[in-house]
């Protein structure tokens, strides 16, 4: 069975967007999802795909801000210490900007609305961890702001989560969040490669 998503039926675009063209966002790459109570399935192959991300982006010269979770001192979003910083593999180059958030959508109570409008691209993509939480509110953020979000699948995780309906995998948890963002919120690609 075909199914029709809101994005077809609202005649909203169904086209990535193009790097060159677009500002990157990238969510919560931290440590804190590497180790530990809150480590992702597939964290390293996510984390290999958005290392390509940046590096694709850094070449086209499109604009990268990094997002970072602040949970407070001692927990595992702690920014001053190793578990809560960005993981050395996609860490700020300098001149990136780096924002701390302390909700799921980056844009709640930071300045990344006006990191993006001084970018001056409606488009923006998304990529991060983890793939239920903040990558898809951050998406719906963009998107209620009027931003036109692309989110890079390979290069998001998520965990696995218990329901009432039972337990939900990481990998269910992961295609559920990227069908609900692609219903609505944005276009969704598999890969960087997919990219523009």
């Amino acid at each position: 069975m075909t199914s029709t998503t809101l994005r077809e039926i609202s005649a909203l675009p169904t086209t990535p967007a193009v790097l060159s063209d677009a500002t990157v966002i990238l969510v919560d790459y931290q440590n804190t999802y590497t180790r530990g109570v809150l480590r992702l399935d597939g964290w390293e192959r996510a984390l290999d795909e958005a290392a390509e991300l940046l590096a694709r982006a850094r070449a086209e010269g499109a604009e990268v801000i990094h997002v970072m979770h602040d949970g407070g001192e001692g927990s595992p979003y702690d920014i001053r210490q190793d578990i809560g910083r960005i993981h050395e593999r996609v860490a700020p180059a300098p001149g990136e900007r780096v924002v701390v958030k302390t909700a799921p959508n980056a844009f709640v109570g930071t300045e990344l609305g006006d990191l993006v409008d001084a970018a001056g691209h409606d488009n923006v993509v998304i990529a991060g961890f983890m793939t239920h939480m903040c990558v898809t509110f951050t998406a719906e953020g963009a998107f209620l702001r009027g931003n036109a979000p692309t989110v890079v699948a390979a290069a998001c995780a998520t965990r696995a989560l218990p329901s009432a309906a039972g337990p939900v995998s990481a990998a269910e948890q992961h295609r559920a969040a990227l069908a609900t963002i692609g219903d609505l919120y944005g276009v969704v690609v598999a890969s960087a490669a997919d990219l523009g």
